[in-house]
């Protein structure tokens, strides 16, 4: 079984979502917070900050990837949560597990064990920067099922965000979307046949 981290596994969307938004307000930008999410969910930190330095040339692209970084394990420290159910499903599993996340690894790491999921992921983390490859790219995805030792198509990705959902149904795996509405995963076309929608981590069991 593969496990995004952000959204999936840790309730880290909100706070990293916070902590950007202060960050762009520093800058001397104002944004809304459900725009930013928009943005921010599921995709690659450096493509979602080009867009915005895009936008507002009085961004500093090196001095926000600096703060972000620096603030996010604080921030995470003290008020991060496991998802509704993550502890319970992984202390559970019988079968091999890993996580494949857009994030880097101190960041994954800091994430796991702030909520005590670590254990449980030993060996078992995949990075997209260590890959070189971020969703929805289905190479981070192949890569967490080779880490495994086991072919794509006898794994399932549990997934919370649309990119994550599109390197899965790339990568050849069954996939879960998890909290993922009928308007975002309308834009798969006819493979949203392919993804099954779980509103809880409780049914990824159903699932195996």
């Amino acid at each position: 079984m593969i496990f995004d981290c952000d959204g999936t596994l840790v309730d880290s969307e909100g706070l990293s979502v916070e902590l950007m938004v202060a960050l762009l307000a520093e800058s001397g930008v104002a944004m809304d917070a459900d725009a930013l999410m928009a943005r921010f969910r599921g995709r690659r930190f450096a493509t979602m900050l080009d867009e915005l330095c895009g936008e507002f040339t009085l961004l500093d692209a090196e001095w926000l990837t600096a703060e972000f970084r620096a603030r996010t394990p604080v921030l995470f420290r003290e008020r991060l949560q496991a998802m509704p159910g993550a502890l319970e499903l992984v202390r559970n599993l019988e079968i091999e597990r890993c996580v494949a996340s857009n994030g880097p690894r101190n960041k994954i790491e800091t994430s796991l064990t702030v909520t005590g999921l670590l254990p449980y992921f030993v060996d078992r983390i995949v990075s997209a920067y260590e890959v070189g490859a971020w969703k929805p790219d289905p190479a981070l995805i192949r890569a967490a099922a080779a880490s495994m030792k086991l072919p794509a198509e006898r794994c399932l990705l549990v997934e919370d965000s649309l990119p994550g959902v599109q390197a899965g149904l790339a990568a050849g795996v069954r996939v879960a979307a998890y909290r993922l509405g009928e308007e975002e995963l309308g834009e798969l076309g006819q493979r949203a046949r392919q993804v099954v929608r779980i509103g809880e981590l409780a049914d990824v069991r159903a699932l195996l």
